[in-house]
């Protein structure tokens, strides 16, 4: 992929960010970067093209990001905190206020087909790694859970993607670490 397709990807993933699928257009990215409309659908023939290259992109970084946690962390306590962390830095400093395909996954009503498919596909990435981690926890002793793994995996993204709202909804990033130290402080064996 060359240097302007990369720049519209990383362009469309903060608007996407800022205002979701519908709240930018090929103009905005024209003017944002310079260049031509008809650069762009060179590149991305369609929005939704452009929009799946964009969660495309980030659902390779994601399982790189669980590859690395796996592999260098394999607590199942420490894989959790480590993600949570991951998300207490970015909604702070605001690099990343809120999670990309979270975004996207409130409009799937309304969104393409193969973008809706994408999202999907980030929420189940996601499960599946949460659902091992819960399950490597409660073998290990480290994590404690009041239903089974697969269901626990799913009130953690519930959680995590509910605090990101309220840390946005109130413009108070201390809000996501407060909701989300309550659950983790629920499964948590250690007593921490």
């Amino acid at each position: 992929m060359n240097d302007t397709a990369q720049k519209l990807i990383d362009e469309a993933g903060k608007l996407i960010v800022n205002a979701g699928y519908n709240g930018f257009s090929y103009a905005d990215l024209a003017e944002l970067l310079g260049i031509r409309k008809p650069s762009i659908h060179h590149h991305f023939p369609a929005k939704a093209d452009l929009v799946v290259a964009v969660v495309e992109r980030q659902r390779a970084a994601i399982r790189a990001q669980i590859e690395a946690l796996e592999s260098g962390a394999p607590d199942a306590m420490r894989q959790l905190l480590a993600y949570v962390d991951y998300w207490k830095r970015c909604i702070k400093d605001q690099s990343a206020p809120f999670c990309l395909a979270g975004v996207l996954a409130v409009e799937l009503p309304g969104l393409p087909p193969q973008v809706g498919a994408a999202v999907q596909g980030h929420f189940n990435d996601l499960g599946t790694w949460l659902e091992r981690v819960m399950a490597l926890g409660v073998e290990e002793g480290t994590i404690r859970l009041e239903l089974e793994p697969k269901t626990s995996s799913q009130f953690f993204q519930t959680t995590i993607y509910g605090a990101m709202v309220m840390a946005r909804a109130y413009d108070d990033p201390a809000k996501f670490n407060v909701i989300v130290d309550a659950f983790l402080n629920r499964m948590r064996t250690d007593g921490q």
